[in-house]
């Protein structure tokens, strides 16, 4: 049985302390579970809800301390891009190149991205149906790129509020590439604090316990010490004291199903 992936880190760079801090831990926790890990952060939040907010350090501060990560505790490093030409600057250090759901459509970043070689992890947008994520495939392919992974992260469905429908699950599968479940930001109120985007993290363990059980093959977390005080994303975010915990009841299902 192939080990269990996992992608998780905070939602930003804050600071390489909390960088540091949280890339120790979760690499403890990956041995002790052994598991297949990605470190994931953001250089940059180019999506924030309001312009106020917090986006992070910026690709140049940004890189160098993803490359600090790696070099330090020998991490494959995640990190995700939102314009063409940061798509080679990123695949300098990153192993996976990730395209948020609100761009996936955007075809010279899909391409910028599949040149780099690197594995693509593209979030299915929330307005798309699953299915739709052919297109997106084909964009990937015929720029010379078949290391691709597709992510489900919840659907909108009224406002503020998203749902998770895990035959979505099963119907990009039939793609054949491995789906990732994002279990953070499946449980986002999107732009739900009026400047904030708000979300309910109690329902995280049960949404990846159940996309598991759907057939999903990675999963991807947001862990942060103290999410209520995060810089972004905080209401979604699992805290790094629970996630071992968390993981370890996930990983029965995982177990269960293969």
């Amino acid at each position: 049985m192939s080990k269990f992936k996992l992608i998780a880190g905070p939602c930003v760079i804050e600071s390489e302390e909390n960088v540091m801090l949280i890339a120790e831990t979760i690499k403890g926790i990956s041995e002790k579970l052994n598991l297949d890990y990605y470190f994931k952060a953001s250089f940059d939040k180019a999506n924030r809800t309001s312009i106020s907010s917090f986006r992070g350090p910026g690709i140049d501060e940004g890189l160098q301390i993803l490359k600090n990560v790696k070099e330090k505790y020998g991490l494959k490093i995640c990190t995700d891009i939102h314009e063409p030409w940061q798509a080679e600057r990123a695949a300098e250090v990153a192993d996976i190149l990730q395209i948020p759901a609100f761009l996936c459509r955007q075809t010279d970043l899909l391409i910028a991205a599949a040149k780099t070689g690197k594995i693509i992890n593209v979030k299915k947008a929330q307005f798309l149906a699953p299915w739709d994520m052919g297109n997106v495939i084909r964009k990937l392919e015929d720029s010379g790129n078949n290391n691709i992974m597709l992510c489900e992260r919840g659907s909108t469905f009224g406002y503020n509020t998203l749902v998770v429908d895990m035959t979505g699950i099963l119907e990009m599968k039939k793609f054949g590439y491995p789906v990732v479940f994002d279990a953070t930001h499946s449980v986002q109120k999107p732009g739900g604090k009026g400047t904030a985007t708000g979300g309910n993290r109690e329902y995280v363990e049960p949404l990846a316990k159940a996309a598991i059980a759907a057939g999903a093959d990675a999963l991807f977390f947001e862990v942060h010490p103290d999410p209520d005080n995060a810089l972004s994303d905080g209401p979604n975010m699992v805290k790094l004291d629970d996630f071992c915990g968390l993981l370890e009841r996930v990983i029965r299902v995982y177990d269960a199903v293969h």
